[in-house]
């Protein structure tokens, strides 16, 4: 029989292959819509069906672990001891892929008592000896030792499985200098570390290369073991038992009893409509036609209908006045898509439920389109703020913006937002958008034209209300939609920023942190890169001696927060150094940031976020302006830079006080959390005067600051342990505090223990807005998920809703400030403060808007208190 008439039998690792293919892929980016995790799955899947399409095997099987402990194991208890605990990600993965693989008709293969790999050298042993071709694919370096001239290693590059090496006879050696089967003879004396099996000490793979060659065995090599001089050589006699139990455990069993030989694992069909019912609740679309693909089956032709790309309607190419008299025209919501290269407009695309037009960006286009724009006819977007803001910088509003897709979609699945549209088409169509490959210089295939994008838009909108609850559709109308346009004109306007502020303290901060590098080398007597995680690992626990922090797979940390604590507890003139020179560089860093970003027109435009957070809040970008530390000396300088713009007389700073605490006190309707608010006391001072039996005269700062802890504490789930922690007070002196808060304050324990109770029952907590948060990790098996579940979502409420209010505020000082004819304008949203930069003349309008607007954003049990402050810089302006 020639090579080219043999059957191929390919046997897979699944579990080793999907554990890589889970760190190869995002985990944020794979989940389905009730929370569980599919990037080992996916990974693993995408690779098997290329694998497949690719080698075309005759035979097929994927072996897998049935656990932990195996023969191996009962041998040396340590066999790998060393292996974490699997992520709370993954577990859960492999059952899932198991199924995947049985509806495709492919065995899955386990044996109680023996790795995947040991399955793997009984098929590949028979299936050589039968006649085969035999491909093995693991990622285990142990399956080396399987190969000849019959059998090939198909082994995947250390970025995960979407790229396999071929390890044929010829391959080996070149790597390794030695035939396959002696590879395990060199694991033997080098010692496995993903095995938990040591080696011998100072010997590399050069050095047991060399001996294995010299003596022709690792046998002959042990017997030999005197005559090995040096070092090293007393090193393998200390260690020759190790070396013997070594080989014993790396060698892989050819004889596993299995209920299945290579001459039962031919391909057959796979069952279609299974694969599609599982790859529906797993929901993988794109992956369903390549499975077809590759493996065919009945219903292979229905696979494409599954993912099918759809096709647009050709859109009509018309002049100025033509697509306004289109748009004008228009029956409904209009999908709009604007073509943007470098930041302008080039082309704009208009579509309605069967029909597209489209048309270049001119000067006559602008002109006609404008009105249409301004009006509020509906329009129907995809990220619309940087299609809103190319615009205005042409002097064309937008107005009548009914829906954003991707605002949409996120406000739907908070936890994995779609990034493009792209994505909504697949995840709301169950289709594929029309996209040109952006790595060819002449693409083979078209992507959709703007007026086909905005085809796809409304089409995507109607699916996305569909399956909006009318709360979420609010909190989009009444909400999001109104922030866009906001973020869009505080983007346009940007915030004067001192270049010379910047500077010079950014040198100063230079000049700190030579100094401090210079103190910490002299402190240990030697220079160290202070940014390294390594050398600082073996100067503070090998060289100074310190406790160890907590572990990781690189040794022990070095974060910030885990220095601090270790300063606290074991301080050194080293470390203490060491912290303050990474401040100093962090804030440097912050500073340039900020300098460099700011452009020709001497003002800072960052970008806000909408869909950065779960939670609602917004964040910002290029710069990161959530980032500038708030009450220390350091932030003040930095604020200080942030000035009134030419032209505009003021700043003006408007932030909430204590917000957190007063909308936990309206969702928990504690009375005596609410007579705090209503009378105008100081919170913490009546609550400590309450907590610790006393006038509130009489409260202590030191009180009030427990008191302060505990109340912010408990929005964040904070636990006895915590508050212990963050007091520097006895665990048993905390949680009698926290006894004697809820004591006085009984319905804000009722309210967080119903919050996660009914956040439990419905899969989601809720703002008071109606913003929903999925929690499907409440009801996760894994403790570690449904206590992390717990603590985010007693503060999901809270926190969702002090972002909503802010954002109505945002929004309302915006238009108010328009509609009374002001000049004056929102510069900046950052955590609960608006900065407005005030025309002159305009203060008593613009502080008498601002107060009203941000008070009464909603409608709590207790009120929203607004503190305003005035000054030249966005520090002066502070209070």
């Amino acid at each position: 029989m020639t090579d080219a008439e043999k059957p191929t039998l390919l046997v897979v690792d699944g579990h080793s292959l999907a554990y890589r293919a889970f760190y190869a892929l995002p985990v944020d980016n794979f989940s389905t819509k009730d929370g569980q995790h599919t990037n080992g799955i996916y990974g693993f899947l995408s690779m098997f069906v290329n694998l497949v399409k690719a080698e075309k095997p005759t035979h097929l099987a994927v072996a897998f672990d049935t656990s932990r402990q195996s023969f191996r194991t009962r041998e040396y208890a340590e066999y790998k001891a060393n292996r974490s605990e699997s992520p709370a990600e993954f577990k859960g993965q492999i059952p899932l892929l198991q199924d995947c693989l049985r509806a495709m008709g492919v065995p899955v293969l386990t044996k109680e008592d023996f790795e995947a790999d040991d399955i793997l050298a009984t098929l590949a042993t028979q299936g050589e000896a039968q006649g085969f071709e035999v491909l093995v694919c693991s990622g285990d370096r142990d399956t080396i030792q399987l190969v000849t001239d019959d059998v090939t290693l198909l082994y995947p590059n250390v970025q995960g499985v979407s790229q396999l090496k071929r390890y044929d006879t010829d391959a080996v050696i070149e790597k390794y200098g030695l035939p396959p089967a002696q590879y395990p003879d060199i694991a033997a004396l080098v010692g496995e570390t993903s095995d938990n099996l040591p080696g011998v000490p100072k010997v590399g793979e050069k050095t047991a290369v060399k001996w294995l060659t010299q003596w022709g065995s690792l046998d002959a090599l042990l017997d030999n073991a005197d005559k090995i001089t040096g070092v090293v050589g007393n090193n393998l006699r200390e260690h020759l038992d190790g070396v013997k139990r070594n080989r014993s455990l790396n060698r892989l069993l050819r004889d596993v009893e299995l209920d299945v030989g290579p001459a039962d694992l031919a391909v057959r069909p796979l069952d279609g409509q299974a694969v599609r019912d599982i790859f529906a609740r797993l929901e993988f679309r794109t992956l369903l036609p390549r499975v077809f693909d590759a493996l065919g089956g009945e219903g292979g032709d229905a696979a494409e209908e599954t993912t099918p790309t759809a096709t647009a309607p050709t859109p009509t190419t018309l002049d100025g006045p033509a697509l306004a008299t289109w748009a004008d025209a228009a029956d409904g919501a209009v999908g709009v898509s604007i073509a943007l290269l470098g930041g302008d407009p080039v082309r704009v695309g208009l579509a309605t439920a069967d029909s597209a037009a489209e048309a270049d960006w001119t000067p006559a286009v602008r002109e006609a389109l404008a009105a249409w724009l301004a009006s509020d006819a509906p329009k129907l977007f995809a990220d619309a703020k940087p299609q809103v803001k190319a615009l205005a910088r042409q002097g064309v509003a937008v107005a009548g913006i009914a829906t954003d897709v991707v605002l949409a979609g996120w406000l739907v699945r908070p936890s994995f937002p779609d990034k493009t549209l792209a994505d909504l088409v697949q995840r709301f169509l169950d289709e594929k958008l029309p996209e040109s490959d952006p790595t060819q210089l002449v693409p083979e295939t078209e992507g959709a034209t703007p007026g086909q994008l905005a085809w796809f838009i409304r089409r995507v909108a109607e699916a996305q209300r569909a399956e909006m609850p009318d709360s979420v559709a609010r909190v989009l109308d009444e909400i999001e939609l109104p922030t866009l346009t906001a973020l869009a004109d505080m983007e346009l306007a940007g915030v004067s920023v001192s270049h010379d502020k910047l500077s010079s303290f950014s040198n100063e901060l230079a000049a700190r942190a030579d100094a401090l590098a210079a103190d910490a080398y002299a402190a240990i007597g030697h220079e160290v890169n202070l940014g390294s995680p390594k050398q600082l690992q073996e100067v503070l626990f090998d060289e100074l001696q310190l406790p160890k922090t907590r572990k990781t797979k690189s040794g022990y940390t070095t974060d910030a927060a885990a220095l601090a604590d270790l300063q606290e507890s074991a301080p050194h003139p080293f470390l203490d150094l060491l912290l303050k020179h990474r401040e100093a560089t962090k804030l440097k860093q912050i500073i340039d940031a900020l300098d460099a970003a700011t452009a020709p027109d001497g003002r800072v435009h960052t970008t806000y976020v909408q869909t950065g957070s779960q939670t609602g809040r917004l964040s910002s970008t290029d710069p990161n302006l959530q980032n500038i530390p708030i009450r220390t000396e350091e932030s003040r300088r930095i604020r200080a830079a942030f000035e009134v713009g030419e032209g505009y007389e003021t700043l003006l700073t408007a932030d909430y006080s204590q917000i957190e605490m007063r909308i936990m006190a309206h969702l928990s309707g504690d009375p005596g959390l609410i007579e705090a608010f209503n009378s105008g006391e100081d919170l913490h001072r009546f609550v400590g005067a309450r907590v610790f039996g006393v006038e509130p005269a009489d409260v202590t700062p030191a009180m009030r600051t427990k008191v302060k802890a505990m109340s912010y504490g408990l929005v964040y789930g904070l636990s006895a342990f915590g508050l212990s922690k963050q007091l520097r007070i006895e665990q048993s002196e905390a949680k009698k505090l926290m006894l004697e808060y809820f004591a006085r304050f009984g319905a804000v324990r009722d309210y967080l223990r119903g919050s996660v109770e009914q956040a439990r029952q419905d899969g989601y907590t809720e703002t008071i807005f109606g913003r929903r948060r999925p929690f499907p990790d409440l009801t996760s098996m894994n403790r570690v998920l449904r206590e992390n579940a717990e603590r985010a979502a007693l503060n999901a409420p809270i926190q969702g809703s002090a972002a909503d209010i802010m954002k109505v505020a945002l929004f309302r000082v915006r238009d108010e400030l328009t509609s009374a004819g002001l000049r004056s304008r929102v510069l900046l949203q950052i955590h609960d403060e608006l900065v407005v930069e005030v025309a002159a003349g305009e203060w008593d309008a613009v502080e008498r808007i601002v107060r009203a607007r941000m008070a009464d954003a909603a409608e709590l049990s207790v009120p929203l208190d607004v503190q305003i402050g005035r000054g030249g810089d966005w520090d002066e302006a502070g209070h």
